[in-house]
């Protein structure tokens, strides 16, 4: 019978002139492994199925499990069965969970076709069998024989280890696989905590780099078994495409961030740096790629950069590892572990070795055991390190014993030369404090020379000042005396003729009258009122003299209190009037001040200082010609809290290179016994005593401007 059904079946392919590799299922058949009955589409691609049904440009594969590589299109396959064993009802796997949609075509009672779809654009609920692989049930006739089709529709490589199971074949191997798997799984979970603890107890960066390899790798390959999907993000499909290609970006940037701090790069291969650099840019690249929906291309990319990057990360350890860095050795060992399982897998896809548990599960065991070597070499690197750690310590130990020992010696020797010093430096002190007393006193005697050669100018400008009133007065004083004698002599006069008895009233009149125009009375009233006049000018410009002389030198110095800057600077010129010649015009410009705390007598000291040298600019220029001007101004400062005082002057001005040092002391570009120097020490001194500054514009034959800023409040 089933020899009669092997021959129909023959004629019935051979009626369509089509040849098939089909696969024989028998009651001994519990997994059958049918790759090399597919067959491919080679024909034109946006054809519907019907056409795809009827097209004789099928290839036959001819690999257990058929490596297609990266299709940007749609795959069609033909599969022809023949069910020769009395189980009707088998189970059609595909075990390749990356696959994007796998969609079978299969023939109804009725010879219709119909279809079923699966693939990662459903949720993982959806599914009939809760597994990661794609598994369709199909209904063959016991001595029949079907033809199915799939089409396959993926952005990564497709692979198609495709099986044809009874449910006893289809359980055992999904019991093996969740196995595998889980132990896998475990294994990475636990590497990951311990190693996590051992971060968080040593502080190590290396570790923490380590954790997230593993659990990245765990991820990736949890991915690439289709677990991920089923148990991280099943209600999420858009990511089930992405989350592979994303977890194995960051596995390869963390395996990068690893190795270059394990293998101590930065010391042991610094020119390494550049090539990890472009590595890592090149993943995060491909990460973006993925954001942007080139999940093909980004594919693409990690593939040929985690190539590349193994590589050159195997030959820079192997570096490290002969230049004689021990934890190397476990690096190289680990890496070469995962490199050749992954060699192993990728012989497997591409048909070279058998596809089967071992093969299958190659990167998974290899990197379990790379795993485990890194740990290792990470605990053994801690511990070089501990060595190392300790050897230092017993070498600065001894180097402090020594130095201890070397140190009390030089003790002993440096309390003798500190006791000899210390007697050679109390008779130095000694000599120093004379020094300095005598220094302190000559400060004192210069300061004050300086202040009675001030105290002489002031009193030779006050004494000029005052002369002039005074003349007024006194100059008067005789043409007074005289028109008061004769207007008493007047008096008596008419007192005498009033009284006579022997003339008339009218006689009394005219001769009053007469001595009246004898005396020009009217004269003798104007010149009495021009001299009091004059007199009362004089007294009151002697009184005005006196104020200024009284607010230009304030006895309370000691304290500070608020003084009108305005009203200092007018004592200051009213005292210094008699150096202001003819043809120098003075310029006043007051602003409306507030009072400022000072000490106001050491600032009119600074006014008198700065004028007086101005004063003395102009004269050297001018020659007591005309021309010369001295320009006073006052206001409020950029800064609300401050006023300035400028004083310019269109003098002879300061050279360049000597203008820093004006207010040193004892400088002075005056002649021979026309300055001590210290005058602008000494207003530099006050100014700064006062918070303020002092700025100096100047140009040689132009003239200078002295400009001092002071706070309006000192804030002690």
């Amino acid at each position: 019978m089933r020899l009669w059904v092997i021959l129909l079946s023959f004629f019935v392919f051979a009626g369509n002139f089509q040849s098939y590799a089909e696969v024989i299922i028998n009651d001994a058949t519990h997994r059958l492994t049918v790759g090399k009955s597919l067959e491919r589409y080679m024909g034109k691609e946006g054809v519907s199925f019907a056409e795809i049904r009827a097209s004789k440009d099928f290839k036959a594969l001819d690999s257990e499990v058929p490596n297609l590589g990266i299709s940007p299109s749609d795959i069609w396959l033909r599969l022809p069965v023949t069910n020769l064993g009395h189980a009707t009802d088998l189970l059609l796997e595909i075990a390749y969970p990356l696959l994007d949609e796998v969609e079978l075509f299969m023939p109804s009672a009725s010879g219709e076709y119909h279809s079923i779809k699966l693939g990662e654009h459903l949720i993982f609920s959806k599914r009939q069998y809760k597994i990661p692989n794609y598994v369709f049930d199909i209904h063959l006739p016991e001595n029949s024989s079907q033809v199915f089709y799939l089409r396959i529709n993926s952005t990564e490589q497709i692979i198609l280890p495709v099986h044809i199971s009874n449910e006893l074949g289809f359980v055992s191997q999904v019991n093996r696989d969740n196995l595998v798997s889980g132990i896998y799984i475990g294994i990475v979970f636990i590497m990951a905590i311990y190693n996590l603890f051992l971060f968080f107890s040593v502080r190590e960066r290396g570790y923490l780099y380590y954790v997230l390899y593993v659990l990245f790798a765990g991820i990736t390959q949890m991915g690439i078994k289709g677990y991920s999907f089923q148990y991280l993000w099943p209600d999420w499909p858009s990511f089930a495409t992405k989350g592979p290609i994303i977890f194995g970006c960051l596995s390869g940037l963390s395996a990068l961030l690893f190795a270059y701090t394990f293998l101590q790069l930065k010391k042991n291969a610094p020119h390494a740096r550049r090539f990890f650099c472009v590595f890592i840019v090149l993943f995060t690249i491909s990460l973006f790629m993925v954001i942007f929906g080139w999940e093909q291309r980004a594919f693409l990319c990690m593939q040929l950069v985690t190539g590349v990057a193994s590589l050159y990360v195997l030959y820079i350890s192997y570096r490290v590892m002969i230049n004689g860095f021990r934890p190397a050795r476990y690096f190289v060992f680990g890496w070469t572990i995962l490199l050749l399982g992954s060699v192993v897998f990728l012989l497997k896809d591409y048909g070279l070795l058998e596809y089967d548990d071992f093969t299958s599960n190659a990167v998974q065991l290899a990197s379990v055991i790379e795993m485990a070597l890194l740990s290792f070499g990470l605990a053994y690197s801690i511990n070089i390190l501990k060595e190392e750690k300790e050897v230092s310590q017993a070498r600065e130990l001894a180097i402090s014993l020594e130095n201890e020992r070397l140190i009390r010696e030089q003790n002993i020797v440096l309390e003798q030369k500190v006791e000899e010093r210390t007697l050679e430096l109390t008779q130095s002190n000694e000599s120093l404090q004379t020094t300095l007393t005598h220094l302190k006193e000559t400060q004192s005697q210069l300061v004050e020379a300086e202040k009675m050669a001030s105290l002489g100018q002031l009193t030779a400008g006050v004494a000029h000042e005052i002369n002039n009133p005074i003349n007024f007065v006194t100059s008067n004083v005789a043409p007074l005396k005289r028109d008061i004698k004769m207007i008493w002599e007047m008096v008596d006069e008419v007192e005498r003729l009033a009284l006579a008895d022997d003339l008339s009233n009218s006689e009394k009149r005219a001769q009053i009258k007469a001595y009246k125009q004898e005396l020009d009375v009217d004269y003798l009233k104007t010149e009495v009122d021009f001299l009091l006049k004059g007199m009362h000018d004089g007294a009151h410009r002697t009184a005005e003299i006196v104020k200024s002389l009284r607010i230009f030198s304030r006895v309370d110095e000691d304290t500070l209190k608020f003084a009108d800057i305005n009203e200092g600077l007018e004592s200051t010129m009213v005292i210094l009037n008699s150096l202001i010649r003819e043809g120098v015009e003075v310029e006043n410009s007051y602003a409306d001040l507030p009072k400022i705390e000072c000490h106001a007598g050491k600032l009119n000291q600074v006014f008198l200082n700065i004028l007086t040298n101005a004063l003395y600019a102009i004269n050297k220029k001018f020659d007591n010609k005309a021309g010369g001007k001295l320009k006073i101004e006052t206001g409020i400062y950029e800064d609300k809290s401050f006023i300035y005082i400028k004083i310019a002057d269109n003098g002879i001005g300061i050279p360049k290179e000597i203008r820093e040092k004006i207010f040193e002391p004892f400088f002075t570009t005056k002649d021979v016994g026309e300055g001590t120097g210290l005058g602008m020490s000494i207003a530099y001194n006050t100014i700064a005593k006062h918070h303020g500054k002092i700025l100096v514009e100047s140009e040689v034959g132009e003239g200078t401007i002295f400009t001092l800023i002071l706070p309006i409040q000192q804030n002690i």
